[in-house]
């Protein structure tokens, strides 16, 4: 079981020693922040498991602090520290959600009981979590695959966040799994009963985008026969999903964010205003506060949406649940294609660990379907040869002029082979033209080493 983590917030740099002394000792790894803005900075992007916050902070104090984490992490446990003067800030604190106060300065052993409080809640909770999980009750539309700790924390972000009913930006690079995240969040929150509507901001005409997610009304234009009801309109109760959020056009960017302030809008072409319940999640593989400062994206909206941000890592940066997800992805597929699931070679897994799948787990996924229907049984090393190098980010003399030397080369068949080609000569120099060596340094086997080094000229038949 993972260690909890514990943020301790205060701008006197003795408390925050001695709380993190104190918390290291019952068990909890430790990250402290200066100010209530630094807690919240912090809160979004590492989701500590417990906050120490003292009330009276500069920049941002901790009342202020508490009521913006509170808002996005409803079951996030925050213990405030006050001084005497201030302990009915404290307990008002308290109404509204917090764990519990301390008075400064705090006995040690009360200092230790609430955390002790906390840890063992922290306890329970993982364990439900991970029993939800492993027998499904935690709903996930589509199985979730990981054990790494970069989805350990994905899983918990995803648990808090669905319980609440702020806006969420949910962030990662194409293929990478926003959309089940997404599924997730709402089939795991109060409005699962009602409906998840998806909008691909990216795959709609300009001109349509006002009447898919608004509606119109009868005559609102030539062709308008009779009322439609807009992606607002059918997400009510439930979950609207807006997907390639950043592709949105700047004159839509405002309506949506009337409609994310007030939970109101007018349909096209009508004058009556609606009011909607609905949650919005959003998402994007584009740097949205970079496309705000360029102006190519309402700095207003992007605070108003990322007011809970959520990044999917990408699967190059949680290689171990590769192998998870090659079982997953060779059982699934077997079962749609009506076959046995061929079964991988150690040789072949290591392959697929090593790539660093600029498609994420669509990608894998995509790949694994293709050696199903293609198998005869066993997938070995062979059968991925088709995948670029995962070490064509650093072939030697991969500069400029080494891909412009690429580029001359005509089609991307040709491209790929001289990279392969300059690849294993590298490596070849580096173990000294050891075979063997060489073959496990690029995760396949001497027979497939040997055979690539004939296709490329680089081997005589007598060497072999």
């Amino acid at each position: 079981m993972k260690e909890p983590v514990i943020l301790i917030v205060d701008d006197e740099a003795p408390v925050r020693l001695l709380l993190t002394e104190i918390a290291k000792k019952e068990g909890f790894v430790t990250q402290t922040a200066e100010n209530g803005q630094e807690a919240v900075d912090l809160v979004r992007s590492e989701c500590p498991d417990l906050v120490f916050m003292d009330i009276r902070m500069p920049v941002l104090d901790g009342m202020a602090a508490f009521d913006i984490m509170h808002e996005a992490y409803p079951d996030l446990p925050v213990v405030l520290l006050t001084a005497y003067g201030t302990v009915d800030i404290a307990v008002e604190a308290m109404h509204k959600g917090a764990f519990d106060y301390l008075v400064k300065p705090a006995d040690v052993v009360e200092i230790r009981a609430v955390m002790n409080r906390v840890l063992a809640i922290w306890r329970m909770r993982e364990e439900l979590d991970g029993l939800r999980r492993e027998t499904g009750l935690w709903k996930a539309p589509d199985k979730i695959v990981g054990r790494s700790a970069a989805m350990q924390n994905l899983y918990k972000m995803v648990t808090r966040v669905a319980a609440s009913s702020a806006t969420v930006l949910i962030t990662g690079e194409s293929g990478s799994g926003k959309e089940l995240i997404a599924k997730t969040i709402h089939a795991n929150s109060p409005r699962a009963g009602g409906r998840f509507v998806k909008v691909n901001c990216g795959a709609l005409p300009e001109n349509l985008i006002e009447s898919e997610l608004f509606g119109y009304e009868k005559g609102a234009f030539t062709g308008a026969v009779a009322r439609k009801l807009g992606r607002f309109d059918l997400a009510h109760g439930g979950t609207l999903f807006l997907d390639e959020i950043g592709d949105l056009p700047l004159a839509m960017q405002v309506k949506l964010l009337r409609v994310l302030q007030e939970q109101t809008f007018e349909r096209v072409g009508g004058v009556e205003t609606v009011q909607v319940n609905v949650r919005v999640l959003a998402a994007t593989n584009k740097d949205l506060s970079k496309m705000a400062e360029a102006g190519a994206f309402r700095k207003d909206l992007f605070y108003r949406l990322n007011v809970v941000p959520v990044k999917v890592p990408p699967l190059r940066e949680r290689r171990e649940d590769i192998p998870l997800l090659a079982e997953h992805f060779l059982q699934l597929f077997a079962n749609c294609h009506h076959c046995e699931a061929p079964v991988m070679t150690e040789a072949a897994l290591r392959e697929l660990v090593q790539y660093d799948w600029p498609g994420n787990v669509r990608d894998l996924a995509n790949v694994l379907e293709r050696a199903v229907i293609l198998s005869q049984g066993i997938l070995d090393v062979e059968d991925f040869s088709f995948l670029a190098p995962a070490a064509l980010a650093a072939a030697p003399g991969s500069d400029e002029a080494f891909f412009d030397s690429l580029l001359n080369r005509g089609t991307l068949k040709e491209m790929l082979a001289e990279v392969e080609r300059r690849i294993l000569l590298h490596v070849l120099n580096e173990v000294a033209g050891n075979q063997s060596q060489a073959a496990l340094r690029l995760g396949m086997s001497r027979r497939n080493l040997i055979y690539k080094l004939h296709e490329h000229d680089l081997i005589r038949q007598e060497e072999a």
